[in-house]
């Protein structure tokens, strides 16, 4: 009697246990995002979790059972328009840039991502929810270029505006004496899944103290002599300073067109002054006009200043694919086009980019 009595209170107690067993958020309507390890993925509200398998909900294939060995991640879904279809988009830092151009959309501390393009890798680093910081460059490691954008969200939640810059220097190519910046500003209309940003800004690019032996320019500029002399050059060796700089706009966009594609649309358009100024030192001998001539040494200066306008425009349209919340993939088709002095040259430049988030 006393031995049935003890099973009765253990079997009793054991039932008890189990039955206590919290449901993963038991009454929950929240919507999550089930990754198993093989990559399938599962949409639905979880009914239950003991700890060895939890139990789904979906729309498409009823209750489900996942061992929770099988389970990767489970993500939840705060925003519904994030699922199409039956699939999730992510958002993501990604979500900020188009193929060159970056958007006003702030990404969040910590959603670091890293770009590898075919000409050379990027990597960008999320300081604050407003500041990202990052470096690009070649696979050569030359040029090197820094760059930074702020953000500055408004009241409405689809109105964003950022200030940045880019600075670089030309690196090892040329003894780092070459330098280069852009600085802009945008403003970005949408969310991260459907946006279009209209940007401005000013860019410079300088290759400084290269010298070149060459004959006299007679091109514009300031001549130093005098009247009653003419001029024989024995030689002429100047250190020139080509600075190409002008304003730059654009207008870029992303366009979802399915849970796990984008659209993918840049665009740039400059006008450029190309500037060349030029130092001239040379030994010369003057000879005056007499009879007999009248032979003496001197020096001549001239400073040269050449104002030529080139106009180029960048168009790249393209697709992304993000097939996981870490990655993406991105392929696209850029038409370039240089006007330089009634000569138009246009050439095509097909890029593919891997994103990948850290």
């Amino acid at each position: 009697m006393k031995t049935n009595l003890l099973l009765f209170i253990f079997l009793f107690s054991l039932g008890n246990a189990f039955a206590q067993i919290p449901t993963h958020q038991q009454g929950d309507t929240n919507t999550y995002l089930i990754t198993k390890t093989n990559g399938s993925e599962f949409i639905g509200k979880i009914l239950s979790d003991d700890g060895r398998e939890i139990l789904i909900k979906t729309e498409n294939l009823g209750k489900i059972y996942i061992p929770k060995s099988d389970v990767r991640s489970i993500i939840l879904i705060a925003d519904k328009k994030s699922v199409v279809r039956g699939e999730y988009h992510s958002s993501g830092p990604f979500t900020t840039r188009h193929a060159f151009t970056t958007n006003a959309l702030p990404i969040t501390k910590g959603e670091n991502y890293t770009m590898l393009n075919l000409y050379g890798p990027e990597v960008h680093f999320a300081v604050t929810n407003h500041l990202n910081i990052g470096i690009m460059s070649t696979w050569l490691a030359s040029p090197l270029v820094f760059a930074a954008k702020y953000t500055i969200p408004t009241k409405k939640p689809k109105l964003n505006f950022s200030i940045g810059t880019l600075f670089g220097t030309s690196g090892y190519f040329n003894s780092f004496e070459g330098y280069g910046g852009l600085h802009f500003g945008n403003v970005t209309y949408g969310d991260r899944k459907n946006n279009i940003t209209f940007s401005a800004g000013y860019g410079y690019l300088s290759n400084i103290n290269q010298k070149v032996n060459t004959k006299m320019l007679v091109e514009p500029g300031t001549y130093n002599s005098t009247d009653g002399y003419s001029f024989f050059y024995k030689y002429k060796e100047y250190s020139s300073k080509i600075l190409l700089q002008g304003p730059i706009i654009s207008i870029a966009g992303i366009a979802r067109v399915g849970a796990k594609a984008s659209f993918i649309f840049d665009s740039m358009f400059g006008v450029f002054s190309n500037a060349e100024r030029y130092n001239n030192f040379g030994d010369i001998e003057v000879v005056k006009e007499a009879s007999p001539p009248d032979f003496s040494n001197g020096i001549y200066r001239q400073k040269v200043t050449l104002n030529q306008e080139v106009f180029a425009l960048f168009l790249m349209p393209g697709m992304r694919f993000q097939t996981k919340e870490n990655k993406a993939f991105q392929v696209s088709l850029a038409g370039v086009a240089v006007f330089d002095h009634g000569e138009n040259n246009s050439f095509p430049i097909p890029m593919c980019t891997w994103f990948y988030k850290f």
